[in-house]
């Protein structure tokens, strides 16, 4: 048996984060969600937009999980971690991965307005920084760009 794509180990933690998301709409936030993997693939963060709930803007699922790692190993490098996130990060969020020093980042659905990691900008793999995050785009896209179409359309 072939080697899966390098897409493919992501789909179960890509279901994780769907779940995450999912939880976000019951208090008013968009429907993003995030998950940490370490070196290993071992999951040690899951958490999802929490804009509205907390009043914080910054409180996007990426930088909770990305923050909380850190608190817990005491170290701000998370060098050898992957995020996996279901829509495309923000430039914030794709800032605070290349600070982190994360080696990877995949998401779901691609974000046109607001897209750091290709849509409008590459903050990742930027060569004026001093750190290049591998990218992954598209694991399981279709499910990830329907939460949040869902969540619009029942809003509007």
């Amino acid at each position: 048996m072939a080697d899966p794509l390098p897409s493919d180990r992501y789909i179960d933690p890509m279901r994780q984060a769907l779940k995450a998301a999912a939880e976000a709409a019951g208090h008013g936030d968009v429907p993003v969600g995030a998950v940490l993997l370490d070196a290993t693939g071992a999951v040690v963060g899951v958490d999802h937009n929490r804009r509205e709930e907390l009043s914080d803007a910054t409180a996007h699922a990426e930088i909770l999980v990305i923050s909380a790692r850190a608190k817990e190993i005491d170290d701000w490098r998370l060098n050898g971690h992957t995020l996996v996130v279901t829509l495309e990060p923000c430039p914030m969020c794709a800032g605070a991965a290349v600070l982190a020093r994360l080696d990877r980042i995949v998401y779901g659905a691609a974000d046109l307005k607001a897209g750091a990691a290709w849509s409008l900008y590459n903050i990742p793999q930027a060569r004026r920084l001093n750190h290049r995050i591998d990218l992954i785009e598209g694991v399981l896209a279709d499910e990830c760009s329907a939460l949040l179409s869902d969540f619009f359309t029942d809003r509007r």
